[in-house]
């Protein structure tokens, strides 16, 4: 009964619906990444290298064998460096996507936490505090001065 009461205090709390959330979106966010970097970049890639498709690139260690109907018999062995490549530059899409995403998130959260720019509305706990700072820097300039020398 405890353990139902604290997954329905989780759920109720947003964490699980902002984890869906962000599983949700990661995952279209992936489709876009892997179509930008399969059929966005690395084609010029490909053009630059002399028409080389980077996932077809592998490493052969033993040929396959085929008998005389051509039904394979021993399976080709092969390390796909290409793969390793195309996802590498997945990844590197990703990061600096991410990045530029937090940098621009971090810039409208300092703009949004400035009290003195007028033309974003400060939430009302950033509020609160600043005028709680302001009141205590009042507070202590009248308490320095009320001090003998």
């Amino acid at each position: 009964m405890k353990l139902i009461k604290e997954f329905k205090e989780f759920a109720v709390k947003g964490n699980m619906m902002d984890m869906a959330i962000g599983i949700i979106i990661g995952a279209a966010f992936n489709k876009v990444i892997d179509v930008l970097a399969k059929e966005v970049l690395l084609p010029p890639l490909s053009l630059l290298s002399d028409g080389v498709n980077f996932e077809n690139k592998k490493l052969i260690l033993r040929e396959a064998v085929a008998d005389a109907s051509g039904s394979v018999i021993i399976s080709e062995v092969a390390i796909a460096y290409g793969t390793l490549i195309s996802v590498f530059i997945d990844f590197v899409i990703i990061g600096f996507t991410v990045f530029i995403i937090v940098k621009f998130m971090n810039r409208l959260r300092t703009k949004a936490q400035d009290t003195s720019d007028s033309t974003v509305v400060t939430p009302k706990d950033i509020e609160l505090l600043s005028d709680l700072r302001k009141l205590m820097e009042e507070q202590n300039k009248i308490l320095k001065s009320s001090i003998p020398k």
